[in-house]
């Protein structure tokens, strides 16, 4: 499945400094979209089109392979399901990476977002991988904003707002300092509460434990008692048949008339005599010989043996009682003695260190203090380099309303913490509760008309200011916000002539450092475009079908012109265009 369009040559050319981009959209069956591609570039890409014709439809897509709510409704009259792919370009953004690797997903330069809707359900891909829809908003949101009638917008999350407030600061060492140190203090209370648990668990069992280290101790095993042990009572319980045996054994190969040693001697010098008749006969003479001294051996092997025989009843019963001492302790704590020697050292080292809980605690809690000095030293910190930072972004972003056509525009970033008694950090005698990114809760609010109280982002009314209000705080963050991909629709709501101009110029400002994707119907801000694309519909074989085509430079001043002067482009209307494109350049 890929791309059946054909690829439109580029003729818009600018210097653009991120390199993370939406590089293609592709999209089949989707409401009145048959098939298309549409290949973005970076830079300002622009989308018009006629009222209807499927802009909204695009951005809708592209909301889809997001991760955004879709039902089947999107699926084209008579198609089974529909489809859309995104390829992003994701070569300096490092979290895409890190979230890929950690759900084992290969890693490139590029990653390959996929949404499948069909009758019997959404289907979801990454990188032509089966993945989670959660998974795939993930990694959305690690690369585009997408500003309009959609829900996907970061910045409209608070959780969202002390991440760039730090990066508009250039706060990151300062803050990966204090996590390190968050993470470290963590541990050692983690460590603490494992150790408070433990002692009271071992408060519990500790008497246990002491009988049995007292039970193991009184018998005292040996490493390699129990086979030792066991063979020595086999021979005492068969003494008197060892006994017998050896002697039977002396005298069958001693010392009878008739024993092996005579019969052996007897052979040995018949071979020798026959060897001095005929030499043949001297290795067999000579195995004789080895086979009495063999025997002479083990005749003196059974005599010591017999002589050392020992019919102690005593000893006998002491093996027992041993043996039977050391099963018990076999069965109880263990299968074998090395395993009731390993269980016999662990209890030893669990009351050892009952013994010693006390000094232990006090060592651990001493070290949480200082740690907890040190965190609030650094989260103070912190907290004042952000208020100074606050304080310069509120005035920048105001300045940037102005243009914007917001000229009553306050912004307020609004600071908050929770008071804890028990908390890790300690500001001027008072405690609060710490977090990942210190003891600062932070919010940004705004008014955008005279007389009103500022309000947290989410509440400001009208979409048009909205994406107005995210593009001035885009273009004050441009240089340290991490998401590379904005996405603005309806940005133009509401606004004309010059301020019309004013966000042209700040967004195509702002495209230096992301790529921008925007839906317009205003000339202004078209004419900023690096990239123009132009939606239309018709109809084919009695269906309406939506479609985008890349202008060419005549066709992207032409657009303009229709913009300026409605369906009759007017040779005022095309230099008129010609000095807005100009203007943009």
């Amino acid at each position: 499945m890929r791309f059946a369009n054909v690829q439109v040559q580029v003729y818009f050319h600018h210097t653009v400094f991120a390199s993370e981009m939406l590089k293609t959209l592709y999209i089949k069956n989707f409401a009145l979209i048959d098939e298309l591609t549409i290949e973005f570039g970076s830079g300002l890409n622009i989308i018009t089109g006629e009222t209807g014709a499927g802009k909204s439809i695009l951005i809708g897509a592209l909301g889809m392979v997001l991760g955004e709510r879709a039902s089947t409704d999107v699926i084209r009259k008579g198609e089974d399901k529909a489809i859309v792919e995104a390829i992003i370009d994701v070569t300096n953004n490092k979290r895409v990476a890190e979230l890929l690797k950690a759900h084992e997903l290969e890693t490139s330069n590029e990653v390959i977002l996929r949404r499948e809707i069909s009758t019997k359900g959404t289907r979801c891909f990454v990188n032509d991988t089966p993945a989670t829809l959660a998974l795939l908003h993930s990694i959305s949101e690690l690369c585009i904003d997408l500003h309009g009638q959609h829900e996907h917008q970061s910045l409209l999350k608070v959780e969202s707002h002390i991440r760039l407030l730090d990066d508009a600061g250039g706060l990151g060492g300062l803050v990966e300092e204090y996590r390190l140190l968050f993470n470290t203090l963590k541990q050692s209370k983690r460590q603490l509460e494992e150790l408070r648990n433990k002692e009271k668990n071992l408060r519990e069992k500790r008497s246990f434990y002491e009988f049995q280290l007292k039970e193991i101790d009184s018998v005292a095993p040996e490493p390699d008692e129990w086979e030792s042990l066991q063979t020595e009572q086999k021979i005492l319980e068969n003494a008197e048949r060892i006994f017998s045996s050896t002697n039977a054994l002396h005298e069958m190969l001693y010392a009878s008339d008739d024993s092996v040693h005579n019969r052996l001697v007897e052979a040995r010098n018949m071979l020798q005599d026959l060897a001095r008749i005929d030499k043949s006969f001297t290795d067999a003479a000579n195995d004789a010989q080895t086979a009495q001294a063999l025997v002479d051996e083990i005749t003196k092997f059974v005599q010591r043996y017999n002589s050392r025989i020992d019919f102690n009843a005593e000893r006998l019963e002491e093996l027992r009682e041993r043996l039977s001492a050391l099963a018990t302790l076999r069965k109880k704590y263990g299968g074998t003695i090395a395993d009731v020697l390993a269980y016999r050292e662990q209890i030893a080292k669990e009351i050892e260190l009952a013994e010693n809980f006390e000094e232990e605690i006090a060592k651990l809690e001493k070290r949480i203090r200082v740690q907890q000095e040190n965190l609030s030293d650094i989260a103070g910190r912190l907290s004042q380099k952000r208020k100074e930072t606050a304080n310069r972004l509120s005035r920048a972003i105001v300045e940037e309303l102005k243009k914007l056509g917001i000229p009553e525009g306050r912004f307020e970033v609004r600071f908050s913490a929770v008071k804890d008694k028990d908390g890790d950090i300690f500001i001027d005698g008072v405690r609060y509760a710490a977090n990942a990114n210190g003891y600062d809760e932070v919010e940004f609010l705004i008014s955008t008309n005279l007389g009103e109280d500022v309000k947290p982002l989410a509440k400001v009314a009208s979409g048009g200011e909205i994406s107005r209000v995210m593009l001035a705080l885009k273009t004050v963050l441009a240089k340290s916000d991490r998401l590379p991909i904005l996405v603005f629709d309806e940005i133009d709501a509401g606004i004309s002539g010059k301020i019309a101009q004013a966000v042209g110029f700040s967004m195509k400002d702002l495209s230096r450092y992301h790529q921008i994707i925007a839906i317009t119907h205003l000339p202004q801000i078209a004419a900023m475009a690096d990239l123009h694309f132009r939606v239309s519909k018709k109809s084919i074989n009695q269906r309406t079908v939506s479609s985008v085509e890349r202008l060419s430079d005549e066709e992207h001043k032409k657009e303009v012109a229709r913009l300026l002067s409605g369906t009759a482009i007017t040779e005022a209307a095309l230099q008129s265009a010609t000095e807005l494109i100009e203007a943009a350049r």
